[in-house]
């Protein structure tokens, strides 16, 4: 039994002070997600990763996963636990109610995926990236398209995938090589090499929906020659049925100092004639297509500074209220005292839950406003909304991710020698932790869009006004 505990009380406190629950339901958009009904949805929720998926994250970094002739397997729990997740629905929480999302404002989600990461934070990766996709081709999709992969997406039957790193393109995407192949019928023949892509291959799911950059050919060099394409692990036919697998393959999984439940992959698009893939968007607008998931992941990796720090926190305290050493200053007691009665412990405490409380806030209100630029009638209203979404995001990301390293290191302080033997469990934390602040784009990524990008906006007008508000 874990002893995890999603923060539901906290976060409820956050969402109606910052989240602005009760304003949100009364646009058209949100109108069913009131108060009392978001309070019910998100004790449930976490009541059900605390459940479900908190008692597998031991077993996940100790086991891991393996790679055999192709296939993925996770330890024994974790494909019922999926499947747990997918009947209880919570895949489409935030999605488009049109194909069959619950339609919950992102503010809402942020506070889910918070209880999910702290739960388990590899298994909420795939979940997580299944996100991503699904509002990529909310956004970007045909209606056939839409029609055809959403539904099972947001069911959570089929999962999604991510793929820009190739060997030597990282952060620098426009040097990527895959290359696309128009056949004349509407697909195109994908063909390359992606790494470092999160749940490539699993068994958890019926099929997987990889969203794949790749070259046209006669497309110019750099980003503005990549287009977008969707690249199933299995075809699917007319009727929605599975059909045969496609030409993609995991050669390899990485061996990492973390997040050992999520299977990073070398995927191989083409080893037998090319895989068959379907153009998202326009040619030569794959990036642009591709920001869509980028910013959903971002602020879900800004998350995952919460949810783990949360996580680590949470052990810190238990650990700070049953490890006895030296006495109470000003006590009478001649008896050890347990450590959190020492000013140091309590500052480190209260320090790293301090930053839990600023982190959610952020969090959230990164969510309202993505949320105000989706319910409210006035259309500058929206764009302007959209703009401090968009200003927002990569400090959401870079610094949540900081501050998550600085509370996993505490947590480990708070425990002292203990917290630096792997059997104690709060080490996991620091480890799953570390990744966060280099991918999805490294911190500095973060600080020159934010720079670069961001604050310019409208000559700088919009971060001033965001400053006046």
């Amino acid at each position: 039994m874990s002893d995890y505990r999603s923060p539901i009380k906290d976060a409820l406190f956050t969402l109606r002070h910052i989240g602005q629950t009760d304003a949100l339901a009364q646009t058209e958009r949100f109108a069913h997600a009131d108060a009392e009904t978001v309070a019910a949805v998100l004790e449930e929720h976490g009541r059900f990763m605390q459940e479900v998926f908190a008692p597998l994250n031991r077993l996940g970094d100790t086991e891991g996963i393996s790679l055999n002739d192709g296939v993925v397997t996770h330890p024994a729990g974790f494909k019922e636990a999926y499947a747990k997740f997918v009947a209880a629905g919570w895949q489409g929480l935030n999605a488009e109610v049109e194909y069959g999302g619950a339609g919950f404002p992102e503010s809402v989600f942020a506070v889910a995926g918070e209880f999910m990461i702290g739960a388990n934070g590899a298994f909420s990766m795939a979940p997580g990236l299944t996100t991503g996709a699904i509002e990529c081709l909310q956004h970007w999709g045909t209606e056939e398209q839409k029609e055809k992969y959403l539904r099972k997406m947001i069911t959570g039957e089929w999962t999604g995938t991510m793929n820009l790193t190739e060997p030597h393109a990282g952060s620098d995407v426009g040097l990527a090589t895959t290359k696309a192949e128009p056949q004349g019928d509407g697909t195109y023949k994908i063909t390359g090499t992606k790494i470092f892509i999160s749940f490539g291959e699993h068994e958890l799911a019926e099929n997987i929906i990889h969203l794949v950059l790749a070259r046209l050919p006669g497309a110019p060099a750099g980003t503005k020659g990549i287009s977008l394409f969707l690249v199933p692990k299995y075809l699917v036919n007319d009727d929605g049925s599975l059909g045969e697998r496609n030409d993609v393959t995991c050669v390899s999984l990485e061996h990492k100092m973390g997040i050992h439940a999520s299977p990073t992959c070398v995927l191989s698009f083409g080893d037998d004639g090319g895989a068959i893939g379907y153009l998202v968007g326009q040619e030569g607008q794959g990036m642009r297509a591709m920001f869509t998931m980028m910013n959903s992941a971002r602020i879900a990796v800004g998350i995952q500074g919460i949810g783990l720090g949360d996580a680590a926190y949470q052990k810190a305290l238990q650990y700070s209220t049953e490890r006895k050493q030296g006495k109470e200053i000003g006590g009478t007691s001649h008896e050890a005292a347990p450590i959190i009665v020492h000013p140091d412990v309590r500052r480190m405490l209260l320090t790293m839950r301090s930053q839990i409380e600023a982190m959610r806030a952020l969090a959230v209100y990164n969510g309202l406003a993505l949320d105000l630029s989706r319910a409210l009638p006035d259309e500058d209203e929206r764009t302007k909304w959209a703009e401090i979404a968009e200003l927002i995001t990569p400090v959401t990301k870079a610094w949540c991710t900081d501050v998550g390293m600085e509370i996993t290191s505490t947590a480990i302080q708070v425990f002292g020698g203990m917290g630096f033997i792997e059997e104690s469990g709060v080490a996991q934390h620091f480890r799953d932790m570390r990744i966060a602040p280099i991918y999805e784009g490294t911190n500095g990524i973060q600080a020159m869009d934010l720079v670069g990008r961001k604050l310019p906006i409208r000559m700088g007008g919009l971060v001033n006004e965001h400053f006046e508000r």
